[in-house]
């Protein structure tokens, strides 16, 4: 028999008092459940409170914590994540590359925010995408399509509720107006059928990523990003080299620089270059305890040849 002091109390309780965030719990709370049900035969989706941010904004002003703001005063536990603010100011390509290369090390149901947007104010779309695993959000010029072209994508909306957004709307800060607070609500379960009407996969714009030729046993590549180190990453991955392999292969950039593939960056005498196959799985050159984009003058977009000598 229990305990007199445990038996449950029937009697009705006293009435809360109403106040409005209740009205915000509710509606965090409807749109959770309209968002599991339409999600519920995908299992492999989560919600989580992971979002992460690029940006071309820097550190040094208040661009970056004021968007951080606007997330936490949606959602207070969200956990943001600062992959770079480092983006070249206005370099689409360089915030697409770092994208790509960082958003699948994420808990899946992630929000990924790219922030690269030169055409800020023009008629260049706000959209939000969701693919089997992630989040996206950014504008609609590319910085997103290195990531989408690897995921199986859901649903592709533009962004027009102004629900979902701070008002008024600045015509410079989008970061903040539309794609923090939308951002911050989605990962809170509000569906992203709510942000607005939908688009096609064709009707978004996309980054054309660069391929390389093989012809017999020479790769013709480019430079894709150059890191902080002075390392040119390249377009071409390790896959690309099968099945000859990389033993005894050499990577000539114009007329000044020759080096050989190597499985590390100390394989060679400090100062002296060497390729690798990198943490992003492509090929980049680099100099042991230097910076191989100083030292030879590269650039995004040289050629880059990588020849199979077996």
């Amino acid at each position: 028999m229990a305990e007199p002091n445990k038996l449950r109390d029937h009697r009705p309780a006293k009435p809360a008092r109403h106040t409005r965030d209740d009205d915000k719990s509710a509606l965090a709370h409807d749109a959770w459940i309209l968002w599991f049900r339409a999600q519920a035969n995908q299992c492999k989706f989560r919600r989580v409170n992971t979002i992460t941010l690029i940006t071309d904004f820097g550190t040094r002003d208040w661009f970056v914590g004021t968007m951080k703001s606007v997330i936490l005063g949606i959602n207070a536990h969200a956990a943001i994540v600062d992959i770079t603010h480092e983006i070249p100011p206005g370099d689409i390509r360089a915030g697409a590359f770092a994208l790509a290369a960082s958003y699948r090390f994420a808990p899946k149901g992630t929000v990924h925010v790219a922030v690269v947007d030169p055409g800020v104010g023009s008629a260049r779309k706000p959209i939000a995408v969701r693919t089997a695993e992630y989040f996206f959000v950014g504008p609609d010029n590319g910085v997103l399509s290195w990531a989408l072209q690897r995921e199986k994508i859901r649903t592709i909306r533009v962004i027009k509720n102004e629900r979902f957004c701070l008002q008024p709307r600045s015509r410079t800060f989008h970061g903040r107006d539309i794609f923090a607070p939308v951002a911050a609500h989605l990962s809170i379960g509000v569906p992203i059928q709510m942000l607005g009407p939908a688009a096609t996969k064709t009707g978004i714009i996309r980054l054309p990523w660069p391929e390389p030729a093989k012809d017999k046993k020479v790769i013709r590549g480019e430079i894709v990003y150059i890191d902080k180190f002075g390392n040119a990453i390249t377009n071409i991955a390790e896959s690309d080299t099968a099945p000859e392999g990389t033993a005894g292969a050499e990577v000539v950039i114009g007329r000044k620089l020759k080096c050989a593939v190597a499985e590390f960056y100390g394989a060679v005498q400090l100062g002296e270059p060497v390729a690798v196959f990198g943490s992003s799985g492509l090929l980049e050159v680099a100099v042991n305890g230097g910076n191989a984009a100083a030292q030879f003058r590269l650039h995004v977009g040289q050629e880059v040849t990588l020849r199979l000598l077996r």
